[in-house]
This record gives C-alpha cells, sequence and structure tokens, in this order.
C-alpha cells in the first residue's frame, strides 16, 4: 500500500519465521492468479475438505504434486473425484527456494525440492482453525504466499493451538516462510478483509499458496 506512514519491512514472527512484505510483483500475482484459475478446474480440482470430526473446511483446496487429505498424502484425489494430482510445475519449485532465500538470506541447503503446492481460496466468510503442517517427512521450511484479498495470519507455538501468539495482517504479494524451531508451530487465519485486494488483480477473495516439501517417496 502506498502512501503509508510506517512502510512495511521484513520481519522475524518468531524465529526461524519471518515476513517478507510486498515479495511479489503485481504482474507476478497476475501470473500466480491466472494459474490458479487454471489448477483449480477438474479434474482433481478445487475441493471442500471435510474434517475427520465430520464437518467442513470454510477455506476451498486444490493440491498440485500430492493430494493432502487428514491427515496425510495421496497422489490422487481420494476425498475429491479420485483423479490423479495435478503435477507440481518446476517454476513453482523453483519459486518455493526463491522465497527461503529470500526469507533467510541463505539458499535452501538441504537440497529438498518443494513438491507439494496447497492453494486455499478464501472467500469474505472463510477462516482456517490453528493448525500444524505435520503430515510432511521433510524439515524444510514453508512458504506461504498470499493473493488477493488481505487477512489476520495468527502464528502461534509449537505446544498448544492457543495462546502466546502473534496476529499480523498479510496482503498480496506477501510472503512468510517458516522453518527450524518454528516449522511445527500452529498457525491459522481468524479473518478476512473482505475488498481489499489489489483493484488491478482481478480476483475477488483470498488466495494462499502454501508450497512444502514431502520427503515423501
Amino acid at each position: 500500500m502506498s502512501g503509508e506512514l510506517f512502510p512495511r519491512t521484513r520481519s522475524e514472527i518468531a524465529p526461524g519465521a519471518v515476513h517478507v512484505p510486498d515479495w511479489l510483483s503485481l504482474d507476478e500475482q497476475r501470473n500466480l492468479v491466472a494459474s490458479c484459475r487454471e489448477w483449480a478446474r477438474p479434474p482433481a480440482g478445487l475441493r471442500t475438505v471435510k474434517t475427520p470430526g465430520g464437518g467442513m473446511m470454510t477455506a476451498r483446496q486444490v493440491g498440485l504434486g500430492w493430494h493432502w487429505f487428514p491427515y496425510g498424502y495421496a497422489r490422487t484425489a481420494v476425498d475429491g473425484d479420485g483423479a490423479p494430482v495435478k503435477p507440481m510445475p518446476p517454476w513453482v519449485a523453483a519459486l518455493g527456494r526463491a522465497a527461503v532465500d529470500a526469507a533467510y538470506g541463505v539458499a535452501l541447503g538441504s537440497g529438498e525440492e518443494y513438491d507439494i503446492a496447497l492453494i486455499n481460496f478464501y472467500d469474505a466468510e472463510a477462516r482456517m482453525g490453528m493448525h500444524r503442517d505435520a503430515d510432511e517427512k521433510s524439515t524444510s521450511p514453508v512458504v506461504s504466499l498470499s493473493l488477493g484479498d488481505s487477512c489476520v495470519f495468527r502464528f502461534g507455538n509449537t505446544e498448544t493451538r492457543t495462546k502466546p501468539y502473534t496476529d499480523i495482517e498479510l496482503r498480496s504479494g506477501d510472503l512468510v516462510v517458516f522453518g527450524g524451531p518454528s516449522r511445527l508451530a500452529y498457525h491459522g487465519v481468524p479473518r478476512v478483509y473482505a475488498g481489499t485486494a489489489p483493484p488491478d488483480l482481478g480476483l475477488t477473495g483470498r488466495l494462499n499458496i502454501t508450497l512444502r516439501v514431502s520427503g515423501l517417496e
């Protein structure tokens, strides 16, 4: 956002968790939005996820590389239409490595390739409860990219879904990377600010692209 009294700068949310504002250019955001629209198409397209307790997640999801379901991964949309998952594009995997470099100032040392992209779509009423990204076998950092409407991103601790946690505002183009001691921290999205997406983006709602290294065969 232009004309701010205090410009947003890179910040550490917690040890190993870094927020980089405005990391994606508007052109990069547009390209990702267009790609998400293609990935959301069936087969193995955007779906509503049923939780183990019988409820439904309010954010809808599509996966690339691996299909996530509570609490595991598969190569087919096992809780959707059963179709093979769409492949992970090499340029998206490269974006994950570049994001880690931008956040930490060093390249990803393990050499592991980002082979999962989970894309969540939030409308104005969608939320995401506090959870951990704990279904992967790799400990490589998680990369989170925001597109569209701004939101409250709640970043907690590794022990409990409750306090202490830190709330930050994520806007379109923002990057969050969390690894090391924060790799298994609880986090969620308690609120989306409807109508705050950049007018030139052509998106109503919020897209979150989460990139992970599976560590799976």
